[in-house]
């Protein structure tokens, strides 16, 4: 598969040291790409799972092992702590090895349009009010996830695809659509507030780039269900990657191209 060039990559929410945390997708990910500057933000590391129970398999080290090569190699790699790895934040404006920590950014796109970005746990009242509320939120959602899990592993049994229970119960409970609507139009008043272009966070685990009355907002979504990330484009556009499906896509497009060659890469006509 070839490797994938863009002028900005935005990615949050890996949760890593989290057993459902889909890392191999997030591996492969970062191995296809190339770009100027790569954005962690928030909630990169799950320090509030690791308090409970220790799970780091070596393809966490490889992952972090493939950012610092990526620093190394001249991107720009600015981290931006979220709630889940908020330890991090009293090493804001710190730089090591390549890497900055800071609490927020302004980002200019390739078109002039100015984005904040910022992990968004500070508009979520009920991290910021009832911290102790959100952890048991936490554990809840740790067990949709080991239900996910195996429920996924029957499907794959069965021969059908990947589908994400806990996203589609998520999105059916009214509660929680109201609550991503009330999150998304307070970071959308942030933004116009700071006379911002447009916004890009994550935290709340929804993939999506919208348009607010000419502010845009964009999601990075997580790695934990929908594999998702944010791309800027040499002209300055953003657009979403759903690297679950792309990379199975890109890979299959990929096969039927050495299918079609022969042994010395010449294209067979299959008329």
């Amino acid at each position: 598969m070839a490797t994938l060039s863009y002028e900005s990559v935005f990615i949050s929410d890996t949760h890593l040291g989290l057993r459902a945390a889909r890392t191999e997708y997030l591996l492969d990910f970062l191995k296809h790409i190339e770009c100027k500057t790569l954005y962690l933000v928030g909630d990169i590391f799950d320090i509030w799972k690791m308090k409970t129970g220790w799970h780091w398999p070596s393809i966490n080290n490889e992952i972090i092992r493939r950012v610092m090569e990526m620093a190394r190699q001249g991107t720009r790699v600015v981290y931006i702590p979220g709630n889940h790895d908020e330890l991090f934040r009293e090493y804001q404006e710190f730089h090591f090895t390549g890497i900055d920590v800071c609490m927020e950014v302004i980002h200019e796109a390739r078109d002039g349009r100015q984005y904040l970005v910022m992990h968004g746990d500070e508009f979520d009242c009920v991290v910021m009010s009832n911290k102790w509320l959100a952890h048991l939120g936490s554990g809840a959602y740790d067990l949709l996830l080991w239900l996910n899990r195996w429920f996924n592993f029957a499907r794959r049994k069965l021969g059908f695809g990947y589908w994400s229970l806990s996203a589609y119960l998520r999105h059916q409970v009214k509660e929680a659509v109201k609550y991503i609507g009330n999150y998304e139009q307070a970071v959308i008043h942030e933004a116009r507030e700071r006379q911002m272009d447009g916004v890009i966070c994550g935290h709340i685990h929804h993939a999506v780039i919208t348009d607010f009355e000419g502010i845009t907002y964009a999601n990075c979504g997580d790695w934990v269900e929908s594999c998702t990330a944010l791309a800027e484009e040499t002209d300055g556009s953003l657009h979403l990657i759903r690297w679950a499906d792309e990379s199975l896509q890109r890979l299959d497009n990929s096969e039927t191209a050495n299918a079609n060659c022969d042994s010395d890469g010449r294209v067979v006509s299959t008329s």
